[in-house]
């Protein structure tokens, strides 16, 4: 970690021989494009570790009235950017398919903070609602669901699983981002299914109710079956994941 005037930044030395700079948090010079969960934006940066998605920390629904992008100043070890970095990368180091944390900062004023969240972009990727719009019958939907119960059976739950939070590349291989809010839970029969019913209602969103954009009963039902195997018989939750 470097600690510097009421702010700090963690990041990856294999991807940083230097730490970037706050400035690069505070007034990202690159790209700016929507944020997949309409808060925002992300901007696509060229880093020295590659390509690289900073994402800024913002509210959404009733508590954005507070403020959008200030949070209240509890100490550096629980600021949503360095437990959601913690978090990443001890889940890249364990092989599951999720964005390469790069770098993290939070910058305080008086009792309040912002920060921002870099990880390496994932090239040629889509969320799985830009996908299931392009291209719905290119999704493999038994893959979606062994992919969640592999998060599921480890004990990880995200803290919004929708249809923007995951990517899938060009060849179809999919990822699980966005996990400010995640945590570690022991598992039981409650949480993994509630993950499971907000992703199927963010698909209902997308699909604003009309029947020919809602996901195919079909469909749905081999992920619910891939997702309850899985977690049934985890032994091969570690392999294959990228």
């Amino acid at each position: 970690m470097v600690a510097l005037d009421q702010a700090a930044i963690i990041y990856d030395p294999s991807g940083f021989a230097e730490p970037p700079s706050l400035d690069w948090f505070q007034s990202p010079p690159g790209k700016s494009g929507a944020d997949r969960r309409g808060r925002g934006a992300v901007y696509y940066l060229a880093t020295a570790a590659g390509a690289a998605v900073l994402r800024r920390y913002r509210r959404g629904g009733l508590m954005a009235r507070l403020g959008t992008d200030r949070y209240l100043w509890l100490g550096a070890e629980v600021t949503r950017p360095f437990r959601e970095f913690r978090l990443t990368a001890a889940l890249y180091r364990a092989g599951l398919p999720v964005p390469q944390p790069l770098a993290a900062a939070y910058w305080r004023s008086g009792m309040t903070y912002q920060a921002a969240l870099m990880t390496k972009r994932i090239d040629r990727a889509e969320t799985l609602a830009e996908r299931w719009r392009r291209a719905p019958a290119a999704i493999d939907w038994a893959a979606l669901g062994g992919l969640i119960a592999r998060f599921h059976a480890l004990g990880i739950c995200h803290a919004d699983l929708n249809a923007h939070n995951i990517l899938l590349d060009s060849a179809g291989r999919a990822y699980l981002i966005d996990f400010d809010r995640g945590r570690w839970r022991a598992l039981d029969a409650i949480w993994p299914a509630q993950n499971l019913a907000r992703l199927h209602r963010s698909l209902c969103k997308i699909g604003a109710g009309q029947p020919e954009t809602l996901v195919a009963p079909a469909a749905w039902a081999a992920l619910e079956s891939a997702w309850r195997s899985q977690l049934l018989h985890p032994a091969s939750i570690g392999e294959g994941a990228r």
